[in-house]
């Protein structure tokens, strides 16, 4: 008999389909039963989603032999309200953690999504986390959260977490890249969102800098962006308009040859627990650079990092690098094939 798996994604971003699209096609012994919300409105998903799901968790969860959720999901309040889940095996998935989320300009940070995620892996029975920086920097803000609390406050709620806690990162899709053949080395690639949480403003200080000093560079601006364009974007795309080779999101197949062809990626960010764009650029060749915090130190050797938020720094590695960078390092770690078999033990030992 097929085992039963109920997927909860409360919050269903471009990664987070990647995940729960290669968990069915990974796994295709196992019934995969799914309850997933659109990756918008956060505020009122995060807290919202056992409501949306109010009419339909019941029915979802008969016959379930064991529930996988995100932890985007508010799984105390889910189990609440529907008590028959609360006997159910449960996997909840940290992709991120409230905890170590930068705020952006005009908010601030509140207590109700840590809270969420903090009663949903208490009544988890595993929790997965898709990096150690992850797992670190949830259990720290656990502990600093706890540290505030006025008073009543239990002993050792992050070292109980940590017990059933462990690492499992999303894989990187396989692809069978060609012998590039034709790479630029001068070509620059940024694949990520034209956020704040990506800091996409020390990028293109450190290309200004490459500019004054007579570098000779080409830029593929690919990722996410807002329907209105965003200031620094703009300025980028005025300034080097002449050298801007791919600008926007792109099909897949283009994507992956812009990677294939590139000689540099660059990260900037300020919030990374897994990084999946800069894996991706790796593993087709292009030689990641990226700041020496949040989850990189974890995937690449210090030769590949730079001191974090330091556009000097940044500008000079790229410098040092454009025409001749080094080879990419092995991310083969992160493959499916490497990964398959560490999934396929928590979901029921072969997967099915």
């Amino acid at each position: 008999m097929r085992r039963r798996v109920l997927l909860l994604s409360a919050y269903q971003s471009d990664s987070h389909a990647w995940w729960v699209r290669w968990l069915q096609q990974a796994f295709p012994a196992i019934d995969w039963r799914l309850l997933t919300l659109p990756g918008r409105h956060f505020k009122w998903r995060i807290r919202g989603n056992p409501l949306s799901w109010l009419d339909q968790i019941e029915s979802a969860c008969e016959d379930i032999d064991q529930v996988v959720a995100t932890s985007m999901v508010d799984l105390a309040t889910l189990r609440g309200l529907c008590p028959p889940l609360g006997q159910i095996p449960t996997v909840y998935y940290f992709h991120e953690n409230q905890f170590a989320y930068p705020i952006g300009p005009g908010q601030r940070h509140t207590i109700e999504p840590r809270i969420v995620q903090l009663y949903g892996a208490l009544a988890a029975d595993y929790l997965l986390f898709n990096s150690d920086w992850n797992r670190r920097s949830f259990l720290d803000g656990v502990d600093g959260l706890l540290g505030r609390m006025p008073d009543a406050v239990p002993a050792g709620v992050a070292a109980r977490l940590g017990r059933h806690a462990a690492v499992l990162p999303v894989p990187i899709a396989e692809r069978a890249w060609p012998v590039a053949e034709h790479r630029d080395p001068r070509l620059i690639v940024w694949n990520h969102r034209w956020e704040y949480d990506k800091a996409p403003e020390v990028f293109a200080r450190a290309l200004d800098r490459l500019g004054e000093r007579g570098y000779d560079f080409r830029l593929a601006l690919l990722g996410p962006r807002a329907p209105k364009i965003p200031a620094v974007l703009q300025a980028l795309e005025e300034r080097w308009s002449a050298r801007i080779v791919a600008n926007g999101c792109l099909a897949r197949a283009d994507y992956d040859a812009i990677l294939h062809r590139a000689g540099i990626a660059v990260s900037t960010a300020i919030h990374e627990f897994q990084g999946l764009g800069m894996l991706e650029a790796a593993s087709a060749g292009a030689a990641p650079l990226v700041p020496d915090a949040l989850v990189y130190p974890e995937q690449y050797p210090p030769a590949y990092r730079y001191p974090a938020g330091d556009v000097d720094a940044l500008a000079a590695r790229l410098g040092q690098w454009l025409g001749d960078p080094p080879p990419a390092p092995d991310v083969s770690a992160w493959s499916e094939v490497a990964l398959r078999p560490s999934w396929a033990r928590p979901l029921g030992g072969d997967g099915g």
